[in-house]
């Protein structure tokens, strides 16, 4: 299903930005920008809406959390979209109530360019830490063939890649590696950008799968859909259950089991490094962000009518994809948030 994503991504994307062109005078365009991650549903939910209101467009700009909390707060356009949560300081730096609406969650996995190793591969948490930290440099180190017996591991140098822009997947990559590695937390720490110790640098989960598809021997982080669109293999994690896990909606889904239980009423937590032996440990929501009191009356209603729909019908749209639909508890309490939208 996901075989031609890239190709139906790139034509919503052209008809999301420039089908507005002989719009009537009684459609309403809705611009966003913001996180990489989620923007192949983010596509297909904005296709699938567009034939049910068509007095209604959306321009979606692919660019990165960091980009789209920046545009949001400018008020440069009328939602963000970001895998990380805005701090209270983020949150009063904005000239009005900014609210969270969580739409789906994914997982980040670790793909990687081995030749020799086409899938399969296991990894230790505190060793992806250390590989990141600069200090597991080589394929054959001893810690990694310990996870991997009877794998050829290759005597060549790890090429580490990240991302460069300012990243929601990059904020829960460094919060998972916090949660696991104390010499991260302390010396690197988490956020949607951080100075890295190692490492190239690639923009938007597009180039990091990019350059982890070119470049043999390297490493790197993207969301799971990207790593299946690019037929890049993927790690098996080891969880904090001790247990090595793959991600899937599945996996994805144990993780949030219990968080959801305990959901704020902001929606501002972390499912990184969750309990649980089927839970993945790299999982995030990711999150649309909208003024409680939007300036146009008008799109204010639009944006909350999409996104009732993409509560019901969306989340429906989510497991093809990759992504796991939100609990239903939580789908609840978005629900009842949508209505307090002016």
């Amino acid at each position: 299903m996901l075989k031609s994503m890239k190709m139906a991504i790139m034509a919503l994307a052209l008809i999301a930005t420039v089908g507005t062109a002989g719009q009537s005078s009684a459609e309403t365009l809705i611009n966003g920008a913001g996180a990489t991650f989620p923007y192949p549903l983010y596509s297909k939910w904005f296709s699938e809406y567009a034939k049910i209101d068509k007095s209604v467009k959306f321009n979606y700009q692919s660019i990165g959390s960091g980009g789209g909390i920046k545009q949001i707060t400018a008020q440069t356009v009328d939602f963000g979209a970001s895998d990380k949560f805005l701090s209270d300081e983020e949150l009063k730096a904005a000239p009005g109530k900014l609210i969270h609406i969580p739409t789906v969650m994914g997982a980040v996995v670790i793909t990687y360019n081995l030749p020799g190793v086409a899938k399969g591969l296991k990894l230790n948490s505190e060793d992806v830490a250390n590989i990141y930290l600069g200090k597991i440099t080589m394929w054959n180190d001893p810690k990694i063939a310990d996870d991997n017996k009877g794998v050829n591991l290759p005597a060549k140098p790890i090429i580490v890649v990240h991302r460069s822009d300012g990243s929601g997947t990059t904020s829960i990559f460094t919060d998972y590696l916090s949660g696991v590695n104390a010499e991260w937390s302390q010396k690197v720490g988490k956020g949607a950008s951080v100075k890295w110790p190692i490492g190239l640098g690639g923009k938007g989960n597009e180039g990091v799968a990019g350059q982890i598809k070119t470049t043999p021997y390297s490493i790197g982080y993207v969301e799971l859909a990207y790593a299946f669109e690019n037929k890049l293999p993927y790690a098996f994690l080891k969880n904090k259950a001790g247990a090595f896990v793959e991600p899937s909606i599945k996996t994805t889904s144990a993780a949030a089991a219990g968080a959801a239980k305990q959901m704020p009423a902001d929606y501002r937590i972390s499912l990184v490094n969750q309990p649980g032996k089927d839970a993945y440990p790299v999982v995030g929501f990711t999150w649309l962000l909208v003024y409680e009191k939007q300036k146009d009356a008008l799109k204010g209603k639009k944006l909350a009518e999409f996104l009732n729909w993409s509560m019901t019908k969306g989340q429906k749209m989510a497991a093809p994809m990759l992504y796991a639909p939100l609990p239903a508890n939580v789908v609840q309490m978005v629900q009842k948030t949508i209505k307090t939208l002016k």
